[in-house]
């Protein structure tokens, strides 16, 4: 596999990024792996690093860098009220959905340019934060973001004029949305809300409520890891990825 992490130019400034493909044959089609709140670590990398060897060219991007390059937290990072929780809330909490379309921009700018990437359809997945993220990404460039998924996203329908929900209509791609049954991030509510929202839309794709399971339930390190709806995930995520077109036309 090939490895490396480097600072991806953006309009507002330098993103360090990390990046991980196959040694051999290519070009492969793009997929942007975008983070949950307690930021780029290792575990995350390990997520890209099983994306790439299945062929994919990935990019797992700090979506952080805007707030300085120190933005990677330990692992109490998650334990509320710990000083690197209360760090990564300072950042967390200023973010939202148009800037991180310039990054997402960005990067298909960058993966056009990178003979290594296949031109044309890239895939977009995010996790909790980042759910709406990918989805927007998928309404902003309907035309490139051709598949894209939301695994325990937050507040998918909320307040905000760019709430994922209101786009639905503008998504080509094909969309997946994986919901936890027990997410205080988003309530059930929320859920058959959103659902109701989706089918109307006609959208191509499937919501998805995995039952027992809590909000994280894909991340090996955290205390709610679920090692069926885990691989589950992974089952649904190459699955969609498959789908993914070779060209626009």
């Amino acid at each position: 596999m090939i490895e490396d992490t480097f600072d991806l130019p953006t309009q507002d400034g330098a993103m360090e990024t990390f990046l991980c493909r196959p040694e051999r044959g290519g070009p492969y089609p793009a997929i942007f792996l975008l983070m949950d709140a307690p930021g780029v670590r290792e575990e995350l990398r390990d997520m890209a690093r099983r994306l790439a060897t299945a062929g994919y060219y990935v990019l797992l991007p700090n979506l952080y860098y805007r707030a300085g390059r120190d933005t990677y937290y330990g692992p109490d990072v998650l334990e509320e009220g710990s000083a690197e929780h209360k760090r990564m809330r300072a950042v967390r909490t200023k973010m939202t959905i148009p800037p991180v379309m310039d990054d997402v921009a960005a990067m298909l700018a960058y993966v056009d340019n990178d003979p290594a990437a296949r031109n044309g359809p890239v895939g977009c997945h995010g996790y909790c934060m980042s759910g709406p993220y990918a989805l927007a990404a998928a309404a902003r460039y309907p035309d490139r973001v051709l598949a894209a998924a939301s695994f325990y996203g937050t507040w998918l329908v909320n307040d905000a004029e760019e709430s994922p929900h209101l786009s639905l209509d503008k998504m080509k791609g094909e969309i997946y949305i994986s919901c936890a049954e027990h997410d205080d991030l988003a309530p059930p509510d929320m859920v058959a809300e959103l659902k109701r929202l989706f089918d109307a839309s006609g959208v191509n794709g499937e919501l998805e409520i995995h039952p027992g399971v809590h909000h994280g339930f894909a991340f090996p390190n955290r205390w709610c890891y679920d090692k069926p709806a885990a691989e589950r995930h992974w089952e649904r995520l190459f699955a969609l990825y498959s789908r993914l077109p070779e060209s626009t036309g």
